[in-house]
């Protein structure tokens, strides 16, 4: 009796540590998908699912190992049923179960589908079962050339973006970076560019009269300030 309660108890921890397994990659793919959806990769998310289908495939077989005893001849009795709030169940089940009530317990020790979906599981079996084997077989050929002309195109989708992406990332680059960069600087921020030497203004020479305004024209009253190209530039900063 005490070996059969050890491998029960050793059954039970094995299966709670793959089911744990299971639920932290669950939990860690929903997380993805509603708050990294934007820059979440469509690989990622196959790679996500390969593992959980790997953890169930290792739960499977812990079920049906020969050391694991066969859990459904045993049954799960309630010892206490308490309106009151449990502090080690709601730990125990993270926060979802306050207390093991006559209205939860039903549902928490049910062992099959409530009657509404199981009426409806046999309706759909019944239907099922009434179909010919030869129009079966041709509706299961017909969805399974579906099902592959569907992943083929995903595939070669899939091949084709791993090219062009190479083939981007191994294009010649026709521009050098450090020289765009300084050409915008140049003409956004005036940076490194250089101010031109004035030219000093023609003197009369002797025996030459200064230009006189022309006739019928009078001169013009506005004076005009005429800045040293030397000064700072507007752009020279």
């Amino acid at each position: 009796m005490q070996r059969e309660e050890k491998q029960l108890e050793a059954a039970l921890e094995a299966l709670l540590q793959r089911i744990n397994d299971l639920k932290t990659s669950i939990r860690t793919l929903l997380f993805r998908l509603e708050n990294e959806y934007a820059s979440l990769s469509w690989p990622s998310v196959l790679d996500s699912y390969a593992v959980i289908s790997g953890q169930m495939n290792t739960l499977l077989k812990v079920m049906k190992n020969d050391k694991t005893p066969p859990l459904r001849n045993l049954i799960v009795l309630p010892l206490v049923l308490s309106p009151d709030p449990d502090e080690e169940l709601l730990r125990l089940t993270e926060g979802r179960v306050l207390a093991f009530s006559h209205d939860i317990t039903p549902d928490m020790l049910r062992t099959k589908p409530d009657p509404d979906v199981e009426q409806r599981q046999n309706q759909f079996e019944q239907r099922a079962s009434q179909v010919p084997p030869e129009t079966a077989h041709k509706q299961i050929n017909a969805m399974n050339k579906v099902v592959n002309h569907v992943l083929e195109q995903i595939t070669h989708s899939r091949e084709d973006w791993e090219n062009e992406a190479t083939v981007r990332a191994n294009a010649a680059h026709t521009c050098i970076i450090a020289d765009t960069h300084a050409l915008i600087a140049a003409v956004g921020l005036g940076k490194n560019l250089k101010t031109l030497p004035t030219a000093a203004p023609a003197q009369p020479g002797p025996g030459r009269a200064q230009p006189g305004p022309a006739p019928g024209k009078t001169t013009s009253t506005i004076k005009t300030t005429i800045k040293a190209a030397s000064q700072a530039h507007p752009y020279n900063r």
